[in-house]
Protein backbone atom coordinates (compact mmCIF):
# COMPACT_ATOMS: atom_id res chain seq x y z
CA UNK A 1 0.00 0.00 0.00
CA UNK A 2 1.17 3.35 -0.41
CA UNK A 3 2.44 5.04 2.48
CA UNK A 4 1.94 8.57 0.84
CA UNK A 5 -1.39 8.27 1.45
CA UNK A 6 -3.45 9.93 3.82
CA UNK A 7 -7.09 10.20 4.71
CA UNK A 8 -8.92 12.68 7.19
CA UNK A 9 -12.30 11.53 8.67
CA UNK A 10 -14.12 14.39 9.54
CA UNK A 11 -16.02 13.23 13.14
CA UNK A 12 -17.12 16.14 15.35
CA UNK A 13 -20.57 17.29 14.04
CA UNK A 14 -23.89 16.76 16.12
CA UNK A 15 -26.43 15.65 13.65
CA UNK A 16 -29.24 17.37 14.80
CA UNK A 17 -31.23 17.03 11.74
CA UNK A 18 -31.29 13.14 13.47
CA UNK A 19 -32.24 13.98 17.02
CA UNK A 20 -33.68 12.90 18.91
CA UNK A 21 -31.55 9.82 18.34
CA UNK A 22 -28.59 11.77 17.60
CA UNK A 23 -27.82 13.80 20.42
CA UNK A 24 -25.00 15.74 21.79
CA UNK A 25 -23.32 13.03 23.87
CA UNK A 26 -23.25 10.44 20.94
CA UNK A 27 -24.13 11.79 17.87
CA UNK A 28 -25.27 9.66 14.74
CA UNK A 29 -21.74 9.33 13.90
CA UNK A 30 -21.42 6.73 16.51
CA UNK A 31 -24.65 4.91 15.99
CA UNK A 32 -25.27 1.69 14.42
CA UNK A 33 -28.45 2.79 12.37
CA UNK A 34 -28.47 -0.21 10.12
CA UNK A 35 -28.46 -2.63 13.02
CA UNK A 36 -25.46 -4.38 11.66
CA UNK A 37 -23.00 -4.01 14.70
CA UNK A 38 -20.53 -1.22 13.23
CA UNK A 39 -21.62 2.46 13.93
CA UNK A 40 -21.12 4.79 10.70
CA UNK A 41 -18.13 5.87 11.66
CA UNK A 42 -17.00 2.35 11.85
CA UNK A 43 -18.05 1.37 8.43
CA UNK A 44 -16.12 4.42 7.40
CA UNK A 45 -13.21 3.16 8.33
CA UNK A 46 -13.92 -0.10 7.16
CA UNK A 47 -14.24 1.00 3.67
CA UNK A 48 -10.56 3.28 4.11
CA UNK A 49 -8.75 0.60 5.68
CA UNK A 50 -7.72 -1.03 1.88
CA UNK A 51 -6.65 1.61 0.44
CA UNK A 52 -4.99 4.04 3.49
CA UNK A 53 -2.30 2.61 5.90
CA UNK A 54 -4.16 2.29 9.17
CA UNK A 55 -1.68 4.54 10.80
CA UNK A 56 -1.88 7.22 8.04
CA UNK A 57 -5.56 7.68 9.53
CA UNK A 58 -6.04 10.70 11.37
CA UNK A 59 -9.86 11.17 12.91
CA UNK A 60 -10.73 15.36 13.80
CA UNK A 61 -13.21 15.66 16.49
CA UNK A 62 -13.78 17.60 19.87
CA UNK A 63 -12.19 16.37 23.41
CA UNK A 64 -15.84 14.95 24.26
CA UNK A 65 -15.94 12.68 21.69
CA UNK A 66 -12.07 11.10 21.76
CA UNK A 67 -13.33 8.40 24.47
CA UNK A 68 -16.45 7.26 21.77
CA UNK A 69 -14.06 6.95 19.27
CA UNK A 70 -11.05 4.87 21.48
CA UNK A 71 -14.16 2.66 22.35
CA UNK A 72 -15.10 1.95 18.62
CA UNK A 73 -11.60 2.18 17.25
CA UNK A 74 -9.07 0.20 19.16
CA UNK A 75 -6.56 -0.28 16.40
CA UNK A 76 -6.34 3.63 15.73
CA UNK A 77 -3.36 5.38 18.07
CA UNK A 78 -4.36 8.02 20.22
CA UNK A 79 -2.11 10.16 18.43
CA UNK A 80 -4.15 10.15 15.32
CA UNK A 81 -7.30 11.77 16.98
CA UNK A 82 -6.92 15.53 16.30
CA UNK A 83 -9.05 17.33 18.97
CA UNK A 84 -11.23 20.61 17.78
CA UNK A 85 -11.52 23.18 20.95
CA UNK A 86 -14.06 24.88 19.00
CA UNK A 87 -16.57 24.16 15.40
CA UNK A 88 -15.40 26.29 13.13
CA UNK A 89 -16.89 24.09 10.05
CA UNK A 90 -14.70 22.35 7.72
CA UNK A 91 -11.76 25.03 5.93
CA UNK A 92 -10.23 25.84 9.25
CA UNK A 93 -10.49 21.74 10.31
CA UNK A 94 -9.09 20.71 6.58
CA UNK A 95 -6.47 23.51 7.25
CA UNK A 96 -5.25 22.32 10.75
CA UNK A 97 -4.93 18.81 9.34
CA UNK A 98 -3.23 19.17 6.00
CA UNK A 99 -0.58 21.42 8.15
CA UNK A 100 -0.32 18.79 10.45
CA UNK A 101 0.04 15.67 8.06
CA UNK A 102 2.48 18.21 5.59
CA UNK A 103 4.87 18.31 8.56
CA UNK A 104 5.04 14.91 9.15
CA UNK A 105 4.76 14.26 5.10
CA UNK A 106 5.24 16.74 2.90
CA UNK A 107 5.05 13.97 -0.48
CA UNK A 108 1.72 13.11 1.28
CA UNK A 109 -1.75 12.48 -0.67
CA UNK A 110 -4.65 13.39 1.35
CA UNK A 111 -8.91 12.28 1.06
CA UNK A 112 -10.97 14.06 3.10
CA UNK A 113 -13.91 12.52 4.16
CA UNK A 114 -17.13 12.53 6.30
CA UNK A 115 -17.89 10.14 8.98
CA UNK A 116 -21.59 9.76 8.78
CA UNK A 117 -22.30 8.79 4.85
CA UNK A 118 -23.68 5.55 3.51
CA UNK A 119 -21.78 3.90 0.66
CA UNK A 120 -23.62 0.79 -0.62
CA UNK A 121 -21.43 0.27 -3.37
CA UNK A 122 -18.40 -0.61 -1.46
CA UNK A 123 -16.01 -2.19 -4.61
CA UNK A 124 -16.64 0.90 -6.83
CA UNK A 125 -15.86 3.24 -4.12
CA UNK A 126 -12.25 1.69 -3.59
CA UNK A 127 -11.97 1.54 -7.12
CA UNK A 128 -12.74 5.52 -7.60
CA UNK A 129 -10.64 6.50 -4.66
CA UNK A 130 -7.99 4.63 -6.26
CA UNK A 131 -8.49 6.68 -9.41
CA UNK A 132 -8.53 8.95 -7.08
CA UNK A 133 -5.59 9.11 -6.15
CA UNK A 134 -3.70 8.13 -8.63
CA UNK A 135 -5.13 11.45 -10.55
CA UNK A 136 -3.94 14.13 -8.04
CA UNK A 137 -0.43 11.98 -7.75
CA UNK A 138 -0.44 13.47 -11.28
CA UNK A 139 -2.32 16.74 -11.48
CA UNK A 140 -1.77 19.44 -9.10
CA UNK A 141 -5.41 19.40 -7.95
CA UNK A 142 -8.25 19.97 -5.58
CA UNK A 143 -10.85 16.98 -6.63
CA UNK A 144 -13.96 16.00 -5.24
CA UNK A 145 -16.41 13.27 -5.64
CA UNK A 146 -19.87 13.70 -7.29
CA UNK A 147 -22.02 12.08 -7.32
CA UNK A 148 -25.00 11.17 -10.24
CA UNK A 149 -28.33 12.52 -9.32
CA UNK A 150 -31.32 10.15 -9.31
CA UNK A 151 -34.10 12.58 -8.04
CA UNK A 152 -34.02 16.79 -7.19
CA UNK A 153 -33.06 16.51 -4.03
CA UNK A 154 -32.95 20.01 -2.40
CA UNK A 155 -30.74 18.74 0.96
CA UNK A 156 -27.74 18.72 -1.06
CA UNK A 157 -25.61 20.83 -3.28
CA UNK A 158 -24.95 20.61 -6.40
CA UNK A 159 -21.59 20.78 -8.85
CA UNK A 160 -21.81 21.18 -12.12
CA UNK A 161 -19.04 19.53 -14.82
CA UNK A 162 -17.30 21.09 -17.22
CA UNK A 163 -15.24 19.70 -19.96
CA UNK A 164 -13.49 16.20 -19.48
CA UNK A 165 -9.84 15.70 -19.23
CA UNK A 166 -9.68 12.48 -18.40
CA UNK A 167 -12.12 9.07 -18.33
CA UNK A 168 -14.96 10.49 -15.64
CA UNK A 169 -12.54 13.35 -14.40
CA UNK A 170 -14.14 16.73 -15.36
CA UNK A 171 -13.08 20.84 -14.69
CA UNK A 172 -15.45 21.84 -12.31
CA UNK A 173 -17.86 24.72 -13.47
CA UNK A 174 -19.86 26.40 -10.44
CA UNK A 175 -20.59 25.17 -7.07
CA UNK A 176 -24.65 25.42 -6.00
CA UNK A 177 -25.47 25.03 -2.40
CA UNK A 178 -28.77 23.52 -1.43
CA UNK A 179 -31.15 25.04 -4.34
CA UNK A 180 -35.06 25.00 -4.25
CA UNK A 181 -37.23 22.09 -5.95
CA UNK A 182 -37.57 23.91 -8.93
CA UNK A 183 -33.93 24.83 -9.82
CA UNK A 184 -32.91 20.87 -8.86
CA UNK A 185 -35.32 20.31 -11.30
CA UNK A 186 -33.39 22.24 -14.04
CA UNK A 187 -30.28 20.71 -12.53
CA UNK A 188 -31.46 16.78 -13.00
CA UNK A 189 -32.76 17.55 -16.61
CA UNK A 190 -29.43 19.22 -17.82
CA UNK A 191 -27.46 16.24 -16.75
CA UNK A 192 -24.30 18.68 -16.35
CA UNK A 193 -24.95 18.87 -12.29
CA UNK A 194 -23.84 16.32 -10.19
CA UNK A 195 -23.90 16.13 -5.86
CA UNK A 196 -21.57 17.24 -3.90
CA UNK A 197 -20.49 14.35 -2.05
CA UNK A 198 -18.23 16.00 0.26
CA UNK A 199 -15.22 13.96 -0.13
CA UNK A 200 -12.20 15.53 -1.28
CA UNK A 201 -8.58 14.70 -2.70
CA UNK A 202 -5.17 16.57 -3.21
CA UNK A 203 -2.02 16.97 -2.28
CA UNK A 204 -0.23 18.34 1.05
CA UNK A 205 1.35 20.98 -0.99
CA UNK A 206 -1.93 21.37 -3.19
CA UNK A 207 -4.31 21.97 -0.56
CA UNK A 208 -2.12 24.40 1.22
CA UNK A 209 -0.95 26.43 -1.61
CA UNK A 210 -4.65 26.79 -1.64
CA UNK A 211 -5.57 27.72 1.42
CA UNK A 212 -2.53 30.26 1.19
CA UNK A 213 -4.01 32.35 -1.92
CA UNK A 214 -7.82 32.02 -0.61
CA UNK A 215 -7.70 32.15 3.17
CA UNK A 216 -4.65 33.70 4.42
CA UNK A 217 -6.37 34.58 7.85
CA UNK A 218 -6.81 30.74 8.39
CA UNK A 219 -3.90 29.26 6.58
CA UNK A 220 -1.51 31.80 8.91
CA UNK A 221 -2.75 30.51 11.88
CA UNK A 222 -1.53 27.27 11.27
CA UNK A 223 1.64 28.58 9.76
CA UNK A 224 2.46 30.25 12.36
CA UNK A 225 2.16 26.78 14.87
CA UNK A 226 4.12 24.86 12.09
CA UNK A 227 7.25 24.03 14.40
CA UNK A 228 4.86 22.48 17.16
CA UNK A 229 2.96 20.59 14.21
CA UNK A 230 3.35 16.88 15.06
CA UNK A 231 4.82 17.43 18.20
CA UNK A 232 3.21 17.46 22.51
CA UNK A 233 3.18 21.33 21.95
CA UNK A 234 0.65 20.71 19.11
CA UNK A 235 -2.80 20.24 21.09
CA UNK A 236 -1.66 23.18 23.03
CA UNK A 237 -0.96 25.73 20.16
CA UNK A 238 -4.53 24.78 18.70
CA UNK A 239 -6.07 25.32 21.79
CA UNK A 240 -5.22 28.80 21.85
CA UNK A 241 -5.31 29.50 18.67
CA UNK A 242 -7.67 27.61 16.79
CA UNK A 243 -11.29 29.38 17.99
CA UNK A 244 -9.75 32.42 16.24
CA UNK A 245 -10.69 31.10 12.89
CA UNK A 246 -12.79 32.20 10.69
CA UNK A 247 -16.53 29.65 10.75
CA UNK A 248 -16.54 28.71 7.33
CA UNK A 249 -16.74 25.59 5.25
CA UNK A 250 -13.98 24.27 2.65
CA UNK A 251 -16.22 24.50 -0.43
CA UNK A 252 -16.59 28.16 0.31
CA UNK A 253 -13.21 29.41 1.40
CA UNK A 254 -11.35 27.49 -1.40
CA UNK A 255 -13.30 25.30 -3.66
CA UNK A 256 -15.31 28.27 -5.22
CA UNK A 257 -12.33 30.13 -6.10
CA UNK A 258 -9.22 27.80 -6.67
CA UNK A 259 -8.74 27.44 -10.52
CA UNK A 260 -7.66 23.94 -10.25
CA UNK A 261 -11.13 22.36 -8.80
CA UNK A 262 -11.78 18.96 -10.55
CA UNK A 263 -14.76 16.50 -9.86
CA UNK A 264 -14.49 12.83 -10.57
CA UNK A 265 -17.95 11.72 -11.45
CA UNK A 266 -19.39 8.35 -9.82
CA UNK A 267 -22.18 6.14 -8.66
CA UNK A 268 -21.63 4.86 -5.15
CA UNK A 269 -24.83 4.27 -3.97
CA UNK A 270 -24.39 7.46 -2.15
CA UNK A 271 -25.90 9.14 0.82
CA UNK A 272 -25.08 11.76 3.41
CA UNK A 273 -27.29 10.16 5.51
CA UNK A 274 -28.51 13.38 6.71
CA UNK A 275 -32.01 13.16 7.80
CA UNK A 276 -34.78 11.10 8.67
CA UNK A 277 -35.66 10.70 5.19
CA UNK A 278 -32.46 9.80 3.99
CA UNK A 279 -32.28 6.96 6.84
CA UNK A 280 -35.92 6.20 4.90
CA UNK A 281 -34.92 5.72 1.41
CA UNK A 282 -31.84 3.67 2.44
CA UNK A 283 -33.94 1.10 4.76
CA UNK A 284 -35.69 -2.10 3.84
CA UNK A 285 -39.25 -1.42 3.66
CA UNK A 286 -42.38 -3.61 4.30
CA UNK A 287 -45.34 -4.32 1.91
CA UNK A 288 -46.69 -0.63 3.85
CA UNK A 289 -43.98 0.86 3.11
CA UNK A 290 -42.97 1.33 6.49
CA UNK A 291 -39.24 1.22 8.25
CA UNK A 292 -39.22 0.35 11.39
CA UNK A 293 -35.21 0.37 12.84
CA UNK A 294 -35.15 -2.67 15.61
CA UNK A 295 -38.08 -1.84 17.13
CA UNK A 296 -41.44 -3.20 18.22
CA UNK A 297 -44.57 -1.87 15.94
CA UNK A 298 -48.00 -2.58 15.34
CA UNK A 299 -48.77 -0.32 12.40
CA UNK A 300 -52.47 -0.15 11.67
CA UNK A 301 -53.64 1.55 7.98
CA UNK A 302 -50.36 3.41 7.91
CA UNK A 303 -48.10 3.91 5.25
CA UNK A 304 -44.46 5.08 4.27
CA UNK A 305 -43.53 6.06 7.97
CA UNK A 306 -40.25 5.65 9.67
CA UNK A 307 -39.87 4.83 12.99
CA UNK A 308 -37.42 4.57 15.58
CA UNK A 309 -37.85 3.53 18.92
CA UNK A 310 -35.28 2.77 21.94
CA UNK A 311 -36.05 0.53 24.65
CA UNK A 312 -38.39 -2.55 25.29
CA UNK A 313 -41.57 -0.20 24.49
CA UNK A 314 -44.26 -0.85 21.27
CA UNK A 315 -45.31 1.54 19.48
CA UNK A 316 -49.40 1.33 17.92
CA UNK A 317 -50.51 3.50 15.49
CA UNK A 318 -53.83 3.57 13.22
CA UNK A 319 -54.42 6.48 9.92
CA UNK A 320 -49.91 7.53 10.17
CA UNK A 321 -48.78 8.28 6.58
CA UNK A 322 -45.61 9.45 6.21
CA UNK A 323 -44.66 10.60 9.29
CA UNK A 324 -41.07 10.18 11.24
CA UNK A 325 -41.33 8.77 14.58
CA UNK A 326 -38.26 8.85 17.01
CA UNK A 327 -38.24 8.31 20.77
CA UNK A 328 -35.43 8.16 22.95
CA UNK A 329 -35.13 8.24 26.29
CA UNK A 330 -36.76 11.36 27.68
CA UNK A 331 -37.40 12.81 23.84
CA UNK A 332 -40.05 12.00 21.59
CA UNK A 333 -40.24 13.32 17.60
CA UNK A 334 -43.59 13.14 15.68
CA UNK A 335 -43.52 15.41 12.25
CA UNK A 336 -44.39 14.68 8.74
CA UNK A 337 -41.33 13.53 6.77
CA UNK A 338 -42.07 16.71 4.89
CA UNK A 339 -40.85 18.60 7.30
CA UNK A 340 -37.60 16.84 7.84
CA UNK A 341 -35.66 20.05 6.79
CA UNK A 342 -37.39 21.52 10.22
CA UNK A 343 -36.36 19.57 12.54
CA UNK A 344 -32.93 21.59 13.52
CA UNK A 345 -34.97 24.42 13.86
CA UNK A 346 -37.13 22.70 16.18
CA UNK A 347 -33.92 21.58 18.22
CA UNK A 348 -33.21 24.89 18.41
CA UNK A 349 -36.51 25.98 19.83
CA UNK A 350 -36.21 23.03 22.43
CA UNK A 351 -32.91 24.67 23.59
CA UNK A 352 -34.39 28.13 23.90
CA UNK A 353 -37.11 26.56 25.74
CA UNK A 354 -35.97 24.10 27.77
CA UNK A 355 -32.38 24.07 27.74
CA UNK A 356 -29.83 22.03 26.54
CA UNK A 357 -30.67 18.35 28.66
CA UNK A 358 -32.75 17.17 25.63
CA UNK A 359 -29.85 17.90 23.32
Amino acid sequence: MDKNRYCVVMCGGVGSRFWPYSRNAMPKQFIDFFGTGRSLLQMTIDRIRPLVPTENIILMTNEQYAPIIAEQLPEIDRRQILLEPARRNTAPCIAWAAHHIHAINPGALIMVTPSDHLILKTEEFQRTAREAFDFICDHDALLTMGIKPNRPETGYGYIQVGEAVRDDFRKVKTFTEKPNLELAEVFLKSGEFYWNSGMFFWSARSILAALKTFAPDINSIFEAGRATMGHPEEQRFINAHYPSCRNISIDFAIMEHAPNVYVECVDLGWSDLGTWGSLYDNSPKNSDGNVTQCCKTMMINSRNNVVAIKGDKVLVASGLNDYIIADVDDALLIVPKSEEQKIKLYVNEVKTKYGERYL
